[in-house]
């Protein structure tokens, strides 16, 4: 009898123990669905690149701090400006593949600058759709970028490198326009994309700005700044990737990096509704 309660009390432990577990990886994804993608402790599901290579200086220029990435924490305020190295430009990529979901996260700027920053201010972004990893790779990227010296915001811009294609529309004055607003499509494949001016977005004053990234394999991708969108594209090549966050010019913070994937596209006119 004793035998048996004492199996009945590690039973009953395991049980508690399992229920635990798996409560504990249900909370993982949120009641709207999205999962936190990076756990704030280490590059666990990650994996970082540079352009010159080096292992060791990634952990460096992509530190970890209070749960939030902070590119290029402990550089000096100017690091190798004007010398044309910019062996610090990079990404940190998931290692999964994603095709058919919504990637959100927060970004906000910090004051250090570096590289080509004369050439391009404060310029970072998002690659998606990525089927290499190289620096820089084959893949659509959301461009999170403001130039100080116009005042102007650039974060939603889409750029196209070689070996991607899509569809765009653009007003007069070459910013997206959708085709039912009387977009027209371009009529010549440029590389950048500008989003629809907006100025619902934080650049040099130390808040953050929430990204979002909709995009439906081949179908269509939405960009989304502070909750609007600003940009669209159709016919995507390629139509699934792995999703990597750059380093570039400036400091940078990312935070609340998360995703909520879906079995089917989604019909776009459900992320049109106001």
């Amino acid at each position: 009898m004793k035998y048996q309660l004492m199996n009945l009390s590690k039973l009953f432990i395991f049980i508690c123990s399992f229920s635990t577990i798996i409560s504990t990886a249900q909370e993982k994804k949120s009641k709207d669905g999205f999962v936190k993608i990076f756990n704030g402790k280490n590059w666990d599901g990650w994996h970082l690149k540079l352009k010159n290579g080096d292992e060791e200086l990634a952990k460096k220029v992509y530190a970890i701090e209070d749960g939030i990435v902070h590119v290029f924490k402990d550089f000096p305020d100017e690091y190798e400006l004007g010398t044309g190295k910019n062996e610090t430009h990079g990404l940190f990529y998931t290692n999964k593949k994603y095709s058919k979901y919504i990637f959100r996260f927060e970004y906000k700027w910090g004051e250090k600058i570096a590289n080509n920053f004369e050439q391009w201010q404060y310029d970072a972004g998002v690659y998606y759709h990525v089927i290499d990893d190289k620096i820089w790779p084959v893949g659509i990227e959301y461009q999170i970028r403001y130039d100080h010296t116009k005042s102007r915001n650039h974060t939603g811009d889409l750029i196209r490198p070689g070996g991607v294609n899509y569809d765009w529309f653009t007003s007069d004055d070459n910013t997206f326009l959708h085709p039912n607003e009387g977009g027209k499509p371009e009529n010549k494949k440029d590389w950048m994309h500008l989003a629809t001016p907006t100025k619902n977005y934080n650049a040099l004053n130390g808040k953050w700005n929430q990204c979002e990234i909709i995009v439906m394999g081949d179908q269509y991708t939405i960009h989304k700044l502070n909750g609007d969108i600003v940009n669209m594209a159709f016919n995507l090549n390629p139509s699934e990737g792995i999703i990597g966050l750059q380093s570039e010019t400036a400091e940078i913070y990312y935070r609340n990096i998360e995703i909520k994937e879906f079995d089917e596209i989604i019909p776009i006119e459900e992320f049109l509704k106001k």
